[in-house]
């Protein structure tokens, strides 16, 4: 993994922002490419793009980068903007697509990590270790193309909300006439105001017809989803539409999402009753304003619980995406083998049966991937607790329910397996490897006793079964998506080796 300023060489000047983004945007855009594109060639880590026919080689494992293309007489250097244009090329050959903004994205998501990179290095950094794995994700999802992009925009407009460089800022608050006013569940915490994320206000054009009441007392933390903030303060988190690209999505809240969100809540309430220890960051309602006739969807704003009501006593609460990217104070850089072993037993045990209960038991896939799942350690950086967040990522399995955001049996599964096996469980279980190597085919054999475990308190169901059989696992084809101009909702499946047969069979 490239360097950060949170991870600095031992000896000599910290790395070039340029030159460190270029690396970054290189290993997000070759996982794309090797994952949904790419076939196995012959040596090791060579890899043919099979509607071109080039051959392209990359070093390093799970962070792969130095891409060289196969020319006559040997191998040559590609440069970033080289292997976009390569990516491109394929792309448009084999799907016969063309698109001009995905590589403007890509490159984007360099130059943003670029500026990041370099006003990161005078960012204090937090006391608190949940900030600082919250604000950890300087290279982002792994496997998206454009991880970094922020619409295109330049710094002036995202530097001063953005988590990578540990922002911090008052939010703006409005006078929303009653008519106007829409609200459902449980807004209280937010007294009589509606609280804005001033960057949505600017992209709005300043809301001229609103009155502005002023801004909070109290300073907004940008987490890692950025249009999510928190407010220590208050123990609060707001989560607010955002009229800006990140990764597949514009991040807006859109309406039919949040029209569900009274039925989640409801589900969710008691979905984790008859299981000790796990426990959810209830989104507990939403508050917005009419504008334009958007039915509130611009300027709405989720109210989600804070840490302390949930967190039990004496654990500290850790991003499980900050854990696999890594800050200073990650606990795994200090474990040893066995204490890794410990470690990732303590994860399974804590992360995969809430999920699985959700699932068999009640009929609803949590939206268990890296960014929605908090790990509460002990004093010895061992996890005691799983916390989950995010009622607008949550699915109901349509066989099950009669309404809400359904999916049938089958997709709904898939959700699952992709959100907790492939990027979350793959993320840590790489994190882990990648310090102890030898541990890899244990930490999976672990993984699996684990699910099968789970299995048996739900009369061994088949969908279990079939996932520890099956060769391979679903992976969202973020790049492919992309390409195609898809819904940022919508998924597309490509096979990835499954790690719970891989390596224990």
């Amino acid at each position: 993994m490239a360097a950060t300023d949170d991870v600095l060489p031992p000896t000599g000047p910290p790395p070039d922002p340029a030159d460190e983004a270029a690396a970054l945007a290189t290993t997000a855009l070759l996982n794309c490419l090797i994952r949904e594109v790419a076939q196995p060639a012959r040596p090791a880590r060579v890899h043919r793009l099979p509607a071109t026919g080039r051959l392209l080689r990359v070093a390093g494992g799970r962070r792969p980068g130095t891409p060289l293309l196969r020319v006559a007489g040997g191998w040559r250097p590609l440069t970033l903007d080289e292997l976009v244009e390569l990516t491109a090329a394929e792309l448009r050959a084999g799907t016969g697509v063309g698109n001009d903004v995905v590589p403007a994205e890509i490159l984007h998501s360099r130059d943003v990590a670029a500026a990041l990179l370099a006003a990161r290095r005078d960012a204090p950094l937090p006391a608190d270790l949940y900030l600082r794995s919250e604000q950890a994700l300087m290279a982002g999802h792994p496997y998206h193309p454009a991880p970094k992009a922020r619409g295109g925009m330049g710094p002036e407009a995202w530097l001063p909300y953005s988590p990578e460089v540990r922002a911090s800022f008052p939010l703006t608050l409005l006078d929303v006439p009653d008519g106007e006013l829409i609200e459902s569940g449980d807004v209280s915490a937010l007294g009589g105001p509606l609280p804005a994320h001033p960057w949505q206000v600017e992209l709005l054009g300043g809301l001229p017809d609103l009155r502005r009441l002023g801004h909070t007392q109290g300073r907004a933390v940008a987490t890692a989803s950025i249009r999510t903030v928190y407010l220590p303060d208050a123990d609060l988190f707001l989560k607010f539409s955002l009229d800006v690209r990140i990764t597949n999505d514009v991040r807006r809240l859109w309406l039919h999402d949040l029209r569900h969100l009274p039925v989640v809540a409801a589900l969710l309430e008691t979905v984790f009753d008859d299981l000790p220890g796990p426990s959810l960051l209830r989104d507990r309602g939403y508050r917005s304003a009419e504008l334009d006739g958007d039915g509130g969807e611009a300027l709405a704003v989720i109210v989600r619980d804070g840490l302390g009501e949930h967190v039990r006593p004496g654990l500290t609460p850790l991003l499980a995406a900050g854990i696999a990217e890594g800050f200073p104070g990650n606990p795994l850089d200090a474990l040893d083998e066995d204490a890794a072993l410990v470690w990732w037993q303590r994860y399974l045990e804590h992360v995969v049966p809430p999920v699985l209960h959700a699932y068999l038991r009640h009929g609803v896939v949590l939206e268990c991937h890296l960014q929605n799942v908090l790990v509460a350690v002990d004093a010895a950086g061992l996890p005691a607790q799983a916390l989950f967040r995010d009622y607008e990522g949550v699915k109901l399995v349509a066989e099950r329910h009669a309404a809400g955001p359904l999916l049938g049996a089958v997709r709904a599964w898939e959700r699952l397996v992709y959100c907790l096996v492939t990027n979350n469980l793959c993320e840590i279980a790489g994190a882990l490897t990648e310090r102890h190597p030898g541990l890899r085919a244990e930490l999976w054999a672990r993984a699996r006793a684990v699910f099968a475990a789970a299995g048996k308190e739900y009369g061994d169901p088949r969908e279990l079964r079939e996932l520890l059989a099956a060769a391979s696992v679903p992976a969202k084809a973020n790049l492919l998506l992309r390409w195609l101009d898809a819904d940022g909702a919508a998924m597309r499946w490509v096979p990835v080796p499954n790690p719970l047969r891989l390596f224990t069979a």
